[in-house]
């Protein structure tokens, strides 16, 4: 069973968040390193900039960003895999930094996760 949640980097340090991955490209603004409590910067797990810039957080985008995404994702397997071993490990807290909880990064990505960590139905 899989483990994920997703949460803020500018949210507190909680031992229960297990696994700590930023899922941004780019480090979040005025967060010290030694303070945001990352086990793993994980760059390329992030939409590329290209789409990250196209989304930019509109929700009316989501679906397609989602699926633009989910395509990005399909073809880094090593990332997706080691993600889900994570998970299936302990907690995995995906990180980011935007402002919006919704629409973001790492509530697609736990989406993609939690759908590839499923038993495949025969």
């Amino acid at each position: 069973m899989t483990d994920i949640q997703i949460k803020r980097v500018y949210e507190a340090v909680n031992p229960e968040d297990g696994y700590r991955v930023l899922v941004d490209r780019i480090w979040p603004r005025g967060v010290a390193k030694a303070r945001a409590g990352v086990d793993l910067w994980l760059k390329e797990a992030a939409p590329s900039t290209v789409l990250r810039h196209w989304f930019n957080h509109d929700p009316l985008h989501w679906k397609e960003f989602k699926s633009r995404y989910f395509r990005e994702l399909d073809g880094k397997p090593d990332i997706v895999s080691s993600l889900i071993k994570k998970a299936e490990m302990n907690r995995l807290t995906l990180l980011f930094s935007a402002k919006d909880l919704e629409f973001n990064q790492a509530a697609a990505l736990k989406e993609y996760l939690i759908g590839k960590s499923r038993p495949k139905e025969s």
